[in-house]
């Protein structure tokens, strides 16, 4: 699809005349054409966790920027590429036109105008029976029949993790990692809804709404319980769903139109279509010529983990998404480590070593896996609590509390450069200052994309309280004591004040 859009994209060096495409390279070595001089960008579409990993790795090595158009990947390692992606200095991009950089767009847009976002999500066909879908029976769902998908060249794994929840658990893992927001305790729920009831049926339940919690990510139902087509549904969009800051607020929503809920307070706006392929080039473009993301992992905040479709017995083989014997499910990161949940991406070809129960998520302990390869490795070993993993458990998986400070100073006496996780972050001397209303809203900005994982500063003790007594932080002032920078309320991290 985004090879369609080529020849008609100003910029974009390829278009496919005769000539150009015998002026075009093609290659089945990927390791071996990222390197070259004349690639900027590379898009990896692979669809290959393990394959995903090792291109974007061997980007980061290379210096040329990343769009990962491959959400397996990204949801199995997206922190860790993240990270390597920052200490060399290039982008790391979700892919405009899929679901996740569209709603991570939604979600920065209500954030920068100060709303909190309540709800973000997309909307898919799904019915609780489809967690149970196979290969052999996905297109009876499809309304096709066998032989029409296989003359299509339409994959049925691929079709199947559309269907049984897979591929929509795996787009929220990477929209709450991306955005900070947090999924299901429980997995997914797909609630039906319309386009006019998002904000009623996406708000807390203690406001009468289907969320545990505000600033969750869920996904919709186009059909209802009964199989019947909801009226106006959201089957090929994504939406936000934001709280009114004030009275005024809610008014301006009634004023404009806005879709509300019943009490006037949450609103929703939704994007009806996503073009895929078609989209990507502006992300593309922005990687390469404006140096930006549109939408990257900033933390670690949702896992899907491998769940069983029926019951398995000692010895079978796992055969991963979209397969007969397991599916996704979206639980939250901290969850997943208490469990040693088993990410769904290196389910396939893994030996089960117990019976395991229909529904029952399945962990590390539950399967034999090769992981000695490289990319393996990297999928997995980077988990904070991971046996032989670096990272600290709580350091990717807390996400962010918000102050109790009035305003959040800092105060530099000499520049600063810190390069745990490999940042190479520097900061030079000067004074910041951010309302607690802005810091609340910061963390969602391109700024703080830049500055993403600050939470390793910390302020020193006697500098911890003293902000909730200053009624007017002065720009510029310099503090006399050694510096250190607290911004731990921004992004994910140990609070700090």
């Amino acid at each position: 699809m985004f090879l369609a859009q080529v020849p008609t994209t100003p910029g974009l060096e390829v278009g496919w005349t005769a000539e150009r495409i015998a002026a075009t390279r093609f290659t089945n070595d990927a390791l071996a054409a990222i390197p070259r001089d004349d690639v900027d960008v590379v898009i990896e579409a692979t669809g290959d966790p393990l394959a995903g990993i090792a291109h974007a790795r061997a980007s980061c090595d290379a210096g040329k920027h990343v769009v990962m158009v491959n959400i397996e990947a990204d949801a199995l390692a997206g922190p860790l590429i993240a990270q390597e992606a920052k200490a060399a200095g290039i982008v790391y991009s979700m892919a405009y036109g899929d679901q996740p950089a569209l709603i991570a767009e939604q979600v920065e847009g209500a954030r920068a105008c100060g709303f909190e976002v309540v709800a973000a999500g997309k909307g898919t066909k799904h019915l609780p029976k489809y967690h149970a879908s196979t290969p052999e029976t996905v297109w009876d769902h499809y309304g096709l029949t066998a032989d029409e998908a296989a003359r299509a060249g339409m994959n049925s794994k691929m079709f199947n993790s559309f269907l049984d929840g897979t591929k929509s658990a795996l787009e929220m893992a990477a929209v709450a990692n991306a955005c900070d927001l947090t999924p299901p305790s429980d997995g997914l729920a797909f609630p039906p809804c319309s386009v006019d009831d998002l904000a009623q049926v996406l708000r807390p339940r203690n406001d009468g709404g289907r969320l545990e919690v505000s600033g969750q990510v869920e996904v919709v139902s186009s059909l209802e319980r009964d199989g019947s087509p909801v009226f106006r549904d959201l089957r090929w969009g994504v939406y936000v769903v934001f709280e009114a800051t004030g009275d005024y607020a809610a008014a301006c929503f009634r004023q404009y139109g806005v879709n509300t809920d019943s009490s006037g307070r949450y609103a929703a706006m939704h994007k009806p279509f996503h073009l895929i392929g078609l989209e990507l080039n502006i992300s593309v473009l922005s990687a390469g010529l404006l140096g930006r993301a549109t939408g990257s992992t900033r933390s670690f905040r949702g896992d899907v983990v491998a769940t069983a479709k029926r019951d398995l017995q000692t010895s079978e083989i796992l055969d991963g998404e979209g397969g007969a014997t397991v599916w996704g499910k979206l639980i939250p990161a901290a969850r997943s480590l208490e469990i040693s949940g088993l990410s769904i991406g290196p389910a396939h070809g893994a030996k089960v070593r117990r019976p395991i129960r229909t529904a029952e998520p399945i962990s590390w302990n539950d399967v034999e896996i090769d992981l000695s390869g490289p990319a393996v490795e990297a999928a997995v070993k980077w988990k904070p609590g991971f046996p032989g993993s670096a990272v600290p458990q709580n350091d990717l998986t807390s996400g962010p509390e918000p102050c109790r400070c009035q305003f959040l100073v800092f105060r530099l006496t000499r520049p600063i450069a810190h390069s745990q996780h490999g940042l190479g972050l520097s900061i030079q001397q000067g004074s910041l200052t951010i309302s607690r209303k802005g810091a609340d809203h910061f963390k969602s900005s391109q700024l703080a994309s830049r500055m993403a994982q600050l939470h390793a500063y910390q302020m020193p003790p006697a500098h911890q309280h003293g902000l909730n007594q200053t009624r007017k932080p002065l720009r510029g002032q310099r503090s006399g004591r050694s510096s250190r920078v607290a911004v731990c309320p921004l992004v994910a991290g140990p609070r700090a004040c």
